[in-house]
């Protein structure tokens, strides 16, 4: 067991996908269930339950993962105390982003951060990732991430961290709505939609229904954040077209609730990434974090 196996294992616990982790630290998929086997061998223990879509930790993952934080924290404590770092750096950086976001984007890049700034305290606040180019906008936040607007406000700076795609979705379980969407020619501008009330989502949407000639969409509600839109469309409330991230981080009981609508021509990904003031680059927190991007 060594401190990069570590790593990669909290990664795992944060994405709860294995393509995921991969990616963001760099090693192919193969090698990545290598190294979780030989943790697992070590320790006579399976460390995650798997099937095609989740990954759940087990008890013995969880015990792992506290046990992961706390080495991984003293080797960076050690690290700085031997000088490693040069210069610290130390205040405060506040952060907003998506409650998705603060699971599948946000850890990987704190923990570069934290590794090499373990004095800077995190502030982070979550809220509609729609609003996170505002937040950054009115200092209410350093930092946002955010889809990348069609018409980025010339003070902020955007660099991109990855491209989501949407998924259009509707409720698993029998219902009205349900009923509809299974009609073999469905009449979308009968079917209630759940839309988020602005941002990037919400403009590929619009250009979804231009798509399908639907001028007239029945909008059962607009909702602020795309959790709560998957929560509706849970409850039978009506069909959304999310980020596909949004569903791969809900939580289990909601997925199972849900069914992702196949064959139906969507729009394309739009980019994610982090915003900043521009004339806030040259500050030493904010540089520091900017670079790691």
């Amino acid at each position: 067991m060594d401190i990069r196996d570590l790593k990669l294992f909290l990664h795992l616990t944060e994405s709860r996908h294995f393509g995921r982790t991969a990616k963001a630290t760099h090693v192919s998929p193969s090698t990545l269930s290598r190294q979780i086997q030989r943790l697992e061998e070590s320790l006579g223990q399976p460390l995650f339950l798997r099937d095609n879509r989740t990954v759940q930790l087990t008890d013995a993952g969880e015990q792992l993962r506290i046990f992961a934080q706390q080495t991984l924290l003293q080797y960076q404590q050690l690290r700085h105390a031997l000088g490693q770092h040069g210069p610290s750096l130390s205040g405060e950086l506040r952060l907003f982003c998506s409650v998705t976001a603060a699971y599948s984007h946000l850890p990987p890049i704190l923990d570069r951060f934290r590794a090499q700034h373990p004095q800077v305290e995190i502030k982070l606040t979550t809220g509609d990732a729609a609003d996170a180019v505002e937040k950054v906008q009115s200092n209410d936040a350093d930092l946002g991430i955010a889809g990348r607007p069609e018409s980025l406000p010339i003070s902020i700076d955007f660099t991109k961290i990855g491209e989501i795609p949407l998924v259009l979705i509707a409720p698993a379980l029998p219902c009205p709505v349900r009923s509809q969407v299974q009609q073999p020619s469905p009449e979308w501008s009968q079917i209630p939609f759940i839309l988020p009330e602005h941002g990037p989502a919400r403009k590929r949407i619009d250009l979804w229904f231009r798509r399908h000639k639907i001028s007239n969409p029945f909008i059962y509600a607009t909702v602020a954040g795309h959790e709560a839109i998957v929560s509706m469309v849970a409850l039978g409330c009506g069909i959304a077209l999310i980020p596909d991230v949004v569903l791969d981080n809900s939580p289990e009981p909601v997925r199972n609730r849900i069914s992702v609508l196949d064959n139906i021509s969507l729009v394309t990904p739009f980019e994610l990434g982090v915003c900043v003031q521009k004339k806030r680059l040259n500050e030493p927190l904010i540089d520091a974090f900017w670079g790691l991007l």
